[in-house]
């Protein structure tokens, strides 16, 4: 596996912030405190990985700009780049000590058309060290072998989130979810959106979905996707979204028409 200085620049960032939150997690796994105390312990981590991974990378690109969960904009002398951070996407998981969590980086180029095009990916699970990345028209690795999405159309795997009543829309989430659910997939809620999405790019997942994210949960992970050969658009089949907040159905492209169709009730 050849990779740009720019994906090797991320990998060590992402490499060194890991460190923090392997440690944090082993931590919380041991520690016997209240759900406050926990959710607390987290955002801390949250916070302490943010930082490290925009230090790092600021280190070797100065000039880019970022935008990330914890610390929003951060404007830099160069507009038309920027690095997208999740420091931890899963953190209901870390709070409760179950091992599925990752960190999200992606490199963005504005395009011609003032769109943000993400060129270099980086998804990794610190707790099993797995290493998931992508470069536009390059291709996807684990660990630095070559992955590709499944190419199943039956027994599939899929995952989602759970509908939830204090959420806005439950009666259509629930709808969609049963729809499918009633088509015979198996579909769990694994708790990670952009570790879901690199799942899909390995072949571990057939599909997923999720009815709103932020662009930092899935910028690493669509160009994941797209250069493991799977498929990736917004819920309606639109165009899957570059910024701010939208839907997302992501598949190994077999089954992305059916999916689509019984979230819609089509």
């Amino acid at each position: 596996m050849s990779q740009s200085a720019l994906l090797t620049v991320m990998i060590a960032a992402v490499r060194k912030a890991a460190k923090g939150v392997v440690r944090d997690f082993g931590e919380i796994d041991k520690l016997q405190i209240s759900k406050k105390g926990a959710a607390n312990f987290v955002t801390n981590a949250d916070l302490r990985t943010d930082k490290i991974l925009i230090e790092e990378l600021q280190k070797a690109r100065p000039k880019f700009s970022f935008l990330t969960e914890e610390s929003g904009v951060i404007a830099g002398a160069d507009k038309k780049h920027r690095f997208v951070i999740d420091p931890i996407d899963g953190t209901t998981n870390f709070i409760h000590a179950i091992a599925y969590i990752s960190i999200s980086v992606a490199a963005q180029k504005m395009n011609d058309k003032g769109e943000w095009e993400t060129i270099a990916g980086v998804v990794y699970d610190p707790i099993h060290d797995e290493m998931f990345t992508a470069e536009a028209k390059q291709g996807a690795y684990l660990n630095g072998a070559r992955i590709r999405a499944s190419t199943r159309r039956e027994d599939l795997l899929l995952s989602t989130t759970a509908p939830r009543k204090t959420r806005a829309g439950y009666e259509e989430t629930l709808a969609a979810f049963t729809r499918v659910v009633g088509d015979g997939p198996t579909v769990r809620c694994s708790g990670s959106a952009a570790l879901d999405l690199a799942y899909v790019a390995a072949g571990r997942l057939d599909g997923i979905w999720y009815g709103r994210l932020n662009i930092w949960d899935i910028a690493a992970g669509s160009l994941i996707v797209k250069e493991a050969n799977g498929m990736i658009t917004a819920i309606d089949a639109s165009a899957v979204i570059t910024d701010g907040k939208g839907s997302v159905l992501a598949t190994n492209g077999l089954i992305h028409r059916k999916l689509q169709g019984l979230l819609v009730g089509k």
